[in-house]
């Protein structure tokens, strides 16, 4: 996720890492540091607020930002110890699992009085991968579907099933991370996408080898690129870095498949290895005021847990199927959970074998 690269990561490691921060910056000033995925927040490039400069204006701390490609990649990172954050933004399945491994801190919420305007929908017990509400503050949601070329592709898209049609040989994208691409395949094949079946694990894995030679590329953000300048006929991807891209290329279209698919929450935590609480707390507090809330709603065009934001969006969007779909789409769509360490073993090492394949 989401959308094009950020401009505004001028502080960030060109790797991508950080290494053992304090609670002061270079200048001497508080500083916080806030690890995210690309293109999540709104940085003003396209004429929004600069949110991470609008809270250093209104603070006086300086934010260290670096962005993540999956949960996957954030979460190995902070299990290795190699590098603190003050504030990450994972999704579900991975707070839970977080939760679970003592890896992060209840959230002093006398601290977010703007925690008020989170829908219920949304916390504690109503989505499940953190019941108690203690560690987690909302911060989007969404779900994944087929982003397909209208130029190129003329039957329905309706279904997974076209991700392994060889018409569209060699224009195909897919997940580069296995927990989305598992998902899909066990979707398709009309199984949980949180089955803990091996048997039904690696028929997903034979259904995914049998499309590696379809592939013209396994991407994350890449996904922009190729899409926006129809390089690619289709691709799976995040729903609201969908909108973004046909604002870009009109000729783009969105489909959730008939089978079903992921919906998902990702929510703002605190590390258990933060080195400055008070400064996130004070960051989570500034993106649940509704005015920064719409800012960055707006600017990557997810869906928005956020009371006092949803009421100011236009009904241009709210109306939008992409962003907000109805009730019969919402009630096929399931959402990850924390899956016991052996199947995702397992689904790690068939992932493993089936890129090696490609």
């Amino acid at each position: 996720m989401k959308r094009k690269i950020s401009v505004i990561v001028a502080c960030a490691l060109a790797a991508g890492s950080v290494l053992a921060f304090g609670s002061c910056s270079d200048s001497g000033k508080e500083k916080l540091v806030v690890y995210n995925w690309g293109e999540y927040i709104a940085d003003g490039s396209d004429g929004s607020m600069d949110v991470i400069a609008e809270f250093e204006e209104r603070t006086g701390i300086d934010v260290e930002y670096v962005q993540f490609e999956s949960n996957e990649e954030m979460y190995t990172k902070i299990k290795s110890g190699s590098a603190s954050y003050d504030i990450i933004i994972p999704s579900d399945y991975m707070i839970s699992r977080m939760i679970e491994e003592d890896m992060l801190q209840e959230i002093n919420f006398d601290n977010i009085p703007n925690y008020k305007y989170i829908m219920d929908a949304y916390k504690g017990e109503n989505v499940g991968f953190d019941p108690s509400g203690k560690y987690s503050v909302p911060y989007t949601w969404g779900t994944v579907g087929i982003i397909y070329n209208k130029t190129m592709v003329e039957e329905p898209v309706d279904s997974w099933d076209i991700l392994w049609d060889e018409t569209y040989s060699g224009k195909i994208l897919m997940f580069r991370n296995e927990r989305d691409a598992f998902g899909l395949a066990l979707k398709k094949l009309g199984y949980s996408l949180n089955s803990t079946s091996e048997a039904e694990l690696r028929e997903a894995a034979d259904l995914l080898r049998e499309q590696n030679s379809l592939i013209d590329a396994y991407v994350m953000d890449e996904v922009f690129g190729k899409m926006e300048s129809g390089e690619d006929a289709l691709a799976t991807y995040y729903s609201g870095d969908a909108v973004n891209m046909m604002e870009t290329n009109p000729d783009l279209g969105f489909a959730i498949p008939k089978e079903g698919t992921n919906i998902f929450v990702d929510a703002i935590v605190i590390p258990k290895n933060a080195k400055n609480v008070p400064a996130a707390e004070k960051f989570i507090d500034f993106l649940c005021d509704p005015e920064i809330a719409l800012e960055n709603i707006e600017y990557i065009c997810y869906s928005s847990p956020n009371s006092g934001a949803y009421e100011m969006l236009d009904d241009e969007v709210k109306n939008n199927p992409v962003i907000y779909p109805d009730e019969e789409i919402i009630s096929n769509c399931e959402a990850f959970v924390h899956l016991p360490p052996e199947t995702i073993q397992l689904m790690s090492d068939l992932w493993t074998e089936i890129r090696a394949g490609q």
